[in-house]
Formats: structure tokens, sequence, C-alpha cells
């Protein structure tokens, strides 16, 4: 039984799946659409949901500080990738501001080939079609 049990392992060890969010998290954020598995979906969605959170804090003029504290919890968590952190805090935060979250979107695309696993479209709403 799995009571009270938090979390998804993936199949990996803790090092591989803290390095499998970072690389989606950034893909994510910088592409703005990625094509991945359900459950590594699910597995990232909430943490890129959170970072846009915490960027829109840190939009508010009326404390300095609190605009520099926000950036610097972005950057710890997105291993202090300047240019996304940029990208994060100039362009994502502004186009969500009047939204009280649900930045993501997660469309199905049905079974992969090979080994018939959920594939699903996970990709930022409100996005500028290229």
């Amino acid at each position: 039984m799995r009571h009270r049990v938090s979390g998804k392992k993936l199949g990996r060890n803790s090092s591989q799946r803290k390095a499998l969010k970072l690389n989606l998290t950034e893909a994510l954020l910088q592409h703005e659409r990625i094509q991945t598995t359900r459950s590594k979906a699910d597995f990232v969605r909430g943490d890129v949901e959170r970072l846009i959170t915490i960027a829109k804090r840190g939009l508010g003029n009326d404390d300095p500080s609190r605009a520099v504290h926000a950036r610097r919890i972005v950057g710890s968590r997105l291993n202090n990738n300047r240019d996304l952190i940029g990208k994060v805090f100039d362009t994502l935060a502004p186009r969500y501001e009047d939204r009280p979250g649900g930045y993501t979107r997660l469309l199905k695309l049905g079974p992969r080939k090979g080994d018939n696993a959920e594939m699903v479209l996970l990709e930022l709403v409100d996005r500028e079609e290229a």
C-alpha cells in the first residue's frame, strides 16, 4: 500500500530526478511548448507554475527588496541561468500579471509508437504563435 507516500520517482534516483526537473523546466520556459510523457509533464507542471507566481510577486514596484528576493529565488531554482531568469521576469510574469494561476495546459497526443507511453504537449497558455 502507498498510503501517504507523496511525489513521483519516475524510476530514477534523486540526482537524476533533480536534473530531469531542471532540464524540463528550462525547456518549457525557453520554448514555451514541449512534447513529453504524461507523468513527466505532471512532475514538472507545478514547479513551472510556482516559478511564474514567484516572478509575479517580484513585479511589485513598491518594495525593491521584494523584487530582488523573488529574482534570487527563481535564479536558484533555474541554476542561475541569467537569460532564462530575464525571460521569466521580463516576458512571462507581465504576461500573466492578471491571471490568478493556471499558466500551463496539457494537450493529449496519444500513445508513443515504441513503448505505448501516453504523450502530451505541455505548453504555456496565451503564448504568441511564431
